[in-house]
């Protein structure tokens, strides 16, 4: 077996949540504590890692960022190597993306090349966010690279293709959460309450207009409310309801755009319904823009020295906080097609592994040659 793909299994074993990567901190760094210490660093910044390698003579910093976390979902694979963690998943192929930064790391340490590669495990992708974070951090500043790249399974295209494209990739995103409070009571007297069920019901019809009405039909938008938390048993009227959910927009004007009809649309159901509302936006993830300079030196050169299938893709809706990186480094993010019949962030996602030999060799050929 690839000694990758046994790191893959091992890492898929123990997911994580964002900031709380413990063991998995721990297993990358017995992994790169038992390589070669001549050419690496290694400094720990919160449940991530930073791991430089330092070049033979060099002039810049190429960086490279693997996310670590995992997400809360109960894993349905099936697999061997199933979740050993309830309730947590890597079902976003994150541990993946860590088993190919190590056989990239590894190839290097073995192999030096002219500059210097810094290796970025990024704690907290899936949320509240560690990118941001990390690239404030003052390791981030004593070492920051001069170029950046990452990559995203992706399980709609086949083992042997990446995709990408020039400019935006990913959307902007936000989340969401609302909280309502009203009065309860006996179901039997529903006059004397201020049904929050009803009220979040009605909130929710309203948040879908404003996409349809108050964006322009050209641009994209997108707001999802995937979770509503309300009442106790069937004979009382809820008191309080929770709503939670995400907003995805292809430009800051739209995000902007849509935020300000949301605060007006709850100030219309705060009056409709006599009840306090609290609206928190939580974490929001800058979109992900490909330097256009980089990214069209990087397709010409995968179709002129690998036998990897470039697709010049639509942006996604899907959010990614290496947005933030590349808010500040120039770089670029790819999607690696893995071909699993389920989705990102499903509970059966099961992308094939041969996925993970066909990275590593992509990213150790493209980054010897930026960097001799």
């Amino acid at each position: 077996m690839n000694p990758f793909i046994k790191i893959r299994r091992d890492l898929h074993l123990i997911p994580e949540l964002g900031f709380q990567e413990y063991k998995t901190q721990a297993y990358l760094l017995s992994y790169i504590e038992n390589l070669s210490k001549e050419r690496i660093s290694i400094k720990k910044w919160k449940t991530g890692l930073f791991v430089k390698v330092h070049g033979l003579h060099p002039r810049k910093t190429i960086g490279y960022r693997a996310d670590i976390d995992g997400l809360p979902i109960v894993e349905e694979t099936g697999l061997e190597f199933s979740s050993t963690h309830e309730e947590q998943m890597h079902a976003c192929g994150h541990d993946f993306h860590m088993s190919i930064a190590l056989g990239v790391l590894t190839h290097f340490v073995e192999n030096p090349i002219e500059d210097n590669i810094l290796f970025i495990f990024q704690p907290a992708e899936e949320g509240p966010g560690g990118a941001e974070p990390m690239l404030k951090s003052e390791i981030m500043q004593e070492w920051k690279p001069d170029i950046i790249f990452a990559l995203h399974i992706a399980p709609e295209y086949p083992v042997g293709t990446i995709a990408l494209k020039e400019g935006l990739l990913f959307a902007n995103t936000s989340e969401l959460f609302i909280d309502l409070k009203g009065k309860g009571g006996h179901a039997a007297y529903p006059h004397l309450t201020n049904d929050m069920v009803i009220a979040a019901c009605s909130l929710v019809g309203q948040l879908q207009t404003i996409i349809s009405r108050n964006v322009n039909p050209l641009d994209s938008a997108v707001i999802t409310i995937g979770k509503i938390t309300s009442g106790t048993v069937q004979n009382i009227i809820a008191e309080k309801a929770r709503l939670e959910g995400t907003i995805r927009t292809l430009s800051d004007q739209s995000m902007d755009r849509v935020k300000k009809r949301i605060d007006a649309v709850v100030k219309g159901i705060e009056t409709s319904f006599e009840c306090e509302a609290v609206i928190d936006y939580g974490a929001m993830y800058h979109q992900v823009y490909n330097n256009e300079e980089i990214t069209r030196e990087f397709i010409q050169y995968m179709r002129s020295q690998t036998t990897i299938e470039v697709i010049e893709c639509q942006e996604a809706m899907t959010g990614e906080d290496f947005g933030y990186m590349l808010k500040e480094i120039p770089g670029l993010m790819f999607w690696l097609g893995v071909d699993s019949p389920y989705g990102l962030h499903h509970a059966k996602l099961n992308p094939k592994e041969d996925a993970i030999e066909v990275a590593i060799n992509i990213l150790t050929s493209y980054m010897t040659y930026k960097g001799n």
